[in-house]
């Protein structure tokens, strides 16, 4: 299998990523879901949040705005949300009282009913090449996470997906994760689809760290770690899949794209981060996970973009990645 220098392929997740689109804690971490709204046939919020609750062990979502429905639907569930401020708004809330009344209105009418675990901010504003809202991306977390504190808000961590490396000292000074979104599925090639969707396959060997990778998400996220530990001493950053996943249908003779893939990738994504194992470069690390995405979003532009959810609108499994409780609660 021809390899990819891992440090190179780092700089690479961000152009392949798709748009929308720990040291975590102990091997039990759950799975999270990113919930969009780009369909016109998904059920209320409220309706999400019982399903989630009684029939899923899915504790997290993350949602791409600040929906205040979602927020209230979610209240008193046991199950926490991460809320993004949309990219046009970066610039502004570089200014403290605009964090401060952004936080007011969309924050604490809802918290700590509702239990918010991150404001994100912005989300892969590299891919969409807005200079103004990269420049002020670190602003405006800077303030943001001035504004939390000093509404006393210090359980609620600020980070952005698709994160620019200057952010990391960010991070390590705030104790707050480096979110990155690794996505195989536009990174394989025919001859390592088996190894992009964690089936047997010959595996890699990579001369740099003398390490043997048998599936190309562990090659990602080493790739990650090693970019950190170039640009300084940040090994110690909490790292957080914001989104990762696979396409269950794609248009016709779509390379790699079907349900028995997606389900190949997706059901054992959720089986390796939360087993404990790590990566090679990263052993014995769970990392915190968010799936994408939690329905079929029949509005979004393309047949694979359509199809990449665990669940139709009516609530029944495209697949089940082993989230399903087998009793409802």
């Amino acid at each position: 299998m021809e390899k990819t220098p891992l440090f190179l392929l780092f700089f690479s997740l961000h152009i392949l990523l798709a748009p929308s689109t720990a040291i975590a804690a102990a091997a039990s971490c759950s799975i999270g879901v990113n919930y969009g709204f780009w369909a016109d046939n998904l059920p209320p919020p409220a309706q999400v949040a019982a399903f989630l609750k009684t029939h899923t062990t899915i504790d997290r979502i993350k949602i791409f705005d600040a929906n205040p429905d979602v927020l209230r639907a979610f209240a008193n569930t046991g199950i926490s949300v991460t809320v993004t401020v949309a990219n046009a708004d970066v610039p502004s809330l570089a200014k403290l009282p605009a964090a401060q009344a952004w936080i007011a209105n969309n924050i604490l009418p809802f918290h700590p009913q509702t239990t918010i675990r991150y404001i994100l901010v912005g989300n892969e504003v590299l891919y969409w090449k807005d200079k103004t809202v990269i420049a002020y991306t670190l602003p405006a977390m800077k303030t943001l996470h001035h504004a939390l504190h000093l509404a006393n808000l210090t359980d609620i961590r600020v980070s952005t997906p698709h994160a620019l490396s200057f952010l990391l000292d960010f991070h390590n000074r705030t104790k707050t994760p480096f979110m990155v979104n690794p996505y195989p599925f536009f990174g394989f090639r025919p001859e390592t689809l088996d190894y992009a969707v964690f089936r047997p396959n010959r595996g890699l060997y990579d001369k740099a760290t003398r390490k043997n990778y048998t599936n190309m998400f562990d090659e990602q996220m080493d790739a990650i770690y090693i970019a950190m530990k170039k640009l300084g001493n940040y090994e110690g950053v909490e790292i957080v899949i914001a989104e990762t996943g696979w396409p269950s249908a794609g248009d016709p003779n779509q390379p790699g794209v079907s349900l028995e893939n997606a389900l190949s990738y997706n059901g054992n994504v959720v089986k390796h981060v939360n087993s404990g194992k790590g990566t090679p470069l990263m052993p014995n690390r769970t990392f915190e996970t968010y799936i994408f995405a939690l329905f079929n979003e029949n509005l979004k532009a393309s047949v694979s973009e359509r199809n990449y959810g665990l669940f139709k609108p009516d609530f029944s499994p495209v697949y089940d990645v082993g989230v399903m409780r087998s009793t409802p609660v």
